[in-house]
């Protein structure tokens, strides 16, 4: 048994809330409320691994990737 870790970010949108990984490409799912948007990206992170090692592809690590915040200041 492997344990992966990844970041989520869930956002507020017009509908309830959107939960994506921006680390899987394709994993975004939605839900009225941000518990309901947990369980929902729990499911579908779950898939998308099964989904990569049935393939024999090594899952991506999150200390493979770069966080960075950017502040920009625009003449308005």
């Amino acid at each position: 048994m492997k344990t992966y870790t990844y970041r989520t970010i869930i956002e507020p949108d017009d509908k309830g809330y959107h939960g994506f990984v921006p680390l899987l490409k394709g994993v975004h799912t939605s839900g009225k409320t941000i518990e309901e948007t947990k369980k929902n990206l729990d499911e579908a992170i779950r898939c998308h691994l099964e989904g990569l090692l049935k393939d024999k592809i090594t899952p991506p690590k999150q200390g493979d990737a770069i966080e960075s915040i950017q502040t920009f200041t625009l003449n308005a």
